[in-house]
């Protein structure tokens, strides 16, 4: 579990986030959403020790990273994955090597062991057969699913994605989406997921942080958007007719 404790952080004098408090819980698929200019991308960059902030805490397990030395935050980053926008592949390396670099770089493996360990990753995420491929003879799907391959390699207790489905086509995002939900409860690790993409949102929101111009303004599930009556949360997620009537569905259903 990580929490976040009465965080702000300034740029230049002015507030980005203002007295944020949040609980990302373990086994869940933990979704922070917001318009671009939020503070949504600061928060998680607080969140991994990217940024520092002016006030606050940042508690994973009760461990408060800002406090840490330089030698505590280094073994605590072991714990961590991260899948990024774009997936950030080695272009020189093979789909295995990229998969074997973080144990290269944090393990005590024998080579044999780091190859099992990421072979067994590549299974998990249906590539085995695209071990010797490099990252540009495969598709940007499949990219992301080796990301996904490489951030679970260390075994992690946190798990951090920035638009995991930026540039994906519906379908594809679908698969990225039910592959890490289906990661996180089968580990149970404390994912984190920034995100804008609505079908995200419906389809693994199973909490939910709305950030506001640098506030929480809202949290919940994906079931609890369908009642709220936050009308910035509301315009927010509702801004497109198909997830208006969506809603419209939804709550026709409730009353009947």
């Amino acid at each position: 579990m990580i929490e976040i404790k009465n965080l702000y952080k300034s740029f230049e004098g002015k507030d980005v986030l203002k007295d944020i408090n949040a609980t990302f819980e373990n086994g869940k698929t933990n979704l922070i959403i917001g318009q671009s200019g939020s503070g949504k991308t600061v928060l998680m960059k607080c969140i991994v020790g990217l940024l520092i902030p002016e006030k606050g805490e940042v508690l994973y397990d009760n461990r408060n990273f800002l406090t840490m030395g330089k030698k505590e935050r280094k073994l605590l980053r072991r714990e961590m994955g991260m899948i990024f926008q774009s997936a950030a592949l080695f272009d020189s390396l093979s789909v295995l090597e990229n998969v074997m670099f973080p144990l290269n770089m944090f393990s005590n493996l024998n080579h044999r062991e780091k190859e099992k360990r990421a072979m067994f990753c590549l299974d998990r995420v249906n590539l085995s057969d695209a071990r010797d491929k490099f990252p540009g003879e495969i598709s940007g799907g499949m990219q992301k699913r080796v990301a996904i391959a490489r951030a679970i390699a260390l075994e992690p207790q946190y798990l951090f994605c920035d638009e995991p489905n930026s540039g994906l086509d519906p379908k594809t995002s679908l698969v990225i989406d039910e592959l890490i939900h289906d990661i996180t409860q089968e580990y149970q690790i404390t994912t984190i997921i920034n995100t804008h993409d609505m079908n995200s949102v419906m389809g693994i929101g199973e909490k939910i942080i709305y950030i506001y111009e640098g506030n929480k303004e809202w949290e919940g599930t994906k079931e609890d958007i369908f009642t709220s009556s936050n009308q910035k949360l509301n315009d927010f997620i509702f801004a497109s007719d198909l997830f208006r009537k969506v809603k419209e569905t939804e709550v026709q259903q409730l009353e009947g």
